[in-house]
């Protein structure tokens, strides 16, 4: 059953008195904002994933570990593309940078985009 009476035949449909539930909801932005809070998100579990390889890394944590390999393969999947940029002498320095990078460089994008998308 519907809400809505037929329309007599010899009127025309029109689109702007019909109020449906989702035209309300697109107006209020939350789809927006729920796709927004979603990129920041990602951005900043990426983030803390990197940083936390770094950190690891530089207070020399067991690298047999479990959750050490965890954070490590993480770090190395969304360091790719860095990988090697900075080839320094002391390794902690080489980390920190390659690894770093990529860390800023997710959080300006994700944050920006979070910000472009939330606006929309």
């Amino acid at each position: 059953m519907s809400n809505f009476e037929p329309i007599p035949e010899n009127q025309q449909y029109d689109h702007s008195q019909v109020r449906g539930h989702r035209q309300e909801r697109a107006r209020d932005g939350s789809v927006a904002r729920r796709a927004a809070l979603a990129i920041h998100t990602l951005a900043d579990v990426a983030a803390v994933f990197l940083g936390l390889w770094i950190l690891l890394y530089l207070l020399e944590a067991n690298q047999a570990n479990v959750f050490v390999e965890f954070v490590e393969d993480t770090a190395d999947w969304l360091a790719w593309w860095s990988q090697d940029i900075f080839t320094m002498d002391t390794e902690g320095l080489r980390v920190l940078l390659n690894y770093g990078l990529p860390a800023v460089i997710y959080l300006l994008i994700g944050h920006g985009v979070a910000a472009r998308v939330r606006h929309l």
